[in-house]
């Protein structure tokens, strides 16, 4: 894909190694160490994050009643519920399998709820009663992106290829700020379709961001003990040896970006075998650009504009390379993502025959 300039691997200079029998002079008074920023814990700052009690958060969620469920992950069980003052939150209730005690549950809380960015779901507030460890967000009433994408009801509109394309760039956006401009960097380890929410105007905001981390007892190594991500879009290192890095998480984004382009699921049993997984279905075709068209959803109806389809398959395929180091980075793809052209011509031509009749949803309406 040497088509794709911002995906040409980077040259690092590398400083030549020094001779240890070479003396090296050093300043008479040396530079002073680096500041220690303090945490919010420590810094008593807890006005970034709200403090609820279990009671009220059960009162929310009239204790946390089966009909208020809204989700269920690898992270816990997330309920629908309305404060005191009326506002309507999702209320995340963690698995109790970590090891972190209430201190470091907090610390890490208070620096999830100093991130802030348009493409991420915000952290409101969070209750650590006894061993309760739960999370309060902000309601997303549009749900997640799988709803919208993935077996969509009869009376629904498919997303066009503008939207979908929006809705990619929005989540790599939220994934650059992760990994680039959150201080310390967060690895997402579990991005998904179910993982992506929509506001009203079907922007993407990335949610259970840091939760593993605080679902796993804090491990800080690279080498996970515990693979927490879904099957179908982990990176194949992930998968194999537990072995995570931001390259982990460009992998499950080309998951995402090929879900966008066709409509399928990253794994679907009711499908013939050689169709099942959609990495090991998209493979070959990646390999031959003249078939890159039959990847497209076909609820589009070849509503699109056929080369910046190409390119979108062409983004996919750099993700998914099977060697982490010749995937791009985020803001590679970012950078990809926002220069694809979503206003040229669309081309007459016929419907495809599959899933015909349903309805597109326009950008523009």
């Amino acid at each position: 894909m040497s088509c794709l300039p911002c995906f040409q691997s980077k040259k690092t200079n590398e400083p030549p190694a020094k001779d240890p029998s070479v003396p090296v002079a050093r300043p008479a008074n040396p530079p002073p160490s680096p500041p220690h920023f303090a945490s919010p814990v420590e810094n008593g700052d807890s006005s970034k994050a709200k403090t609820f009690t279990f009671r009220e958060l059960a009162s929310a969620t009239k204790n946390f009643r089966q009909e208020c469920l809204i989700g269920e992950g690898g992270f816990g069980r997330v309920f629908k519920g309305t404060l005191q003052g009326g506002e309507v939150v999702a209320v995340k209730q963690l698995d109790r399998t970590g090891t972190q005690g209430n201190k470091e549950f907090q610390v890490e809380v208070l620096m999830l709820s100093l991130l802030n960015h348009q493409n991420l779901v915000n952290l409101i507030g969070y209750c650590a009663d006894g061993d309760q460890r739960i999370l309060v967000y902000e309601y997303m009433p549009m749900g997640c992106l799988a709803d919208h994408l993935i077996d969509i009801k009869e009376d629904q509109k498919a997303f066009d290829w503008r939207n979908r394309i929006k809705i990619a760039s929005g989540a790599a956006q939220g994934l650059e700020y992760l990994h680039e401009k959150a201080n310390p960097p967060i690895i997402y380890r579990d991005l998904r379709t179910t993982n992506i929410l929509l506001d009203q105007d079907l922007n993407p905001r990335l949610s259970d961001y840091g939760l593993a981390k605080l679902a796993g007892g804090g491990n800080t190594s690279h080498i996970s003990p515990r693979v927490m991500g879904t099957y179908g879009y982990c990176a194949p290192e992930y998968e194999r040896s537990g072995e995570l890095s931001f390259k982990s998480d460009v992998y499950s984004f080309g998951i995402v970006l090929l879900e966008l382009i066709t409509g399928r699921r990253a794994v679907d049993t009711t499908r013939p075998p050689d169709e099942q997984n959609l990495v090991a279905w998209a493979q070959p075709i990646f390999r031959n650009p003249k078939r890159f068209k039959e990847m497209a959803d076909p609820v589009l109806k070849n509503k699109f504009p056929e080369r910046s389809l190409n390119q979108a398959v062409g983004i996919a395929a750099m993700c998914l390379q099977e060697e982490p180091s010749v995937r791009p980075l985020i803001s590679d793809v970012v950078a990809a993502l926002t220069t694809l052209d979503v206003n040229e011509p669309i081309p007459e031509s016929l419907s495809s025959p599959e899933k015909d009749g349903s309805d597109i949803e326009n950008s523009d309406e």
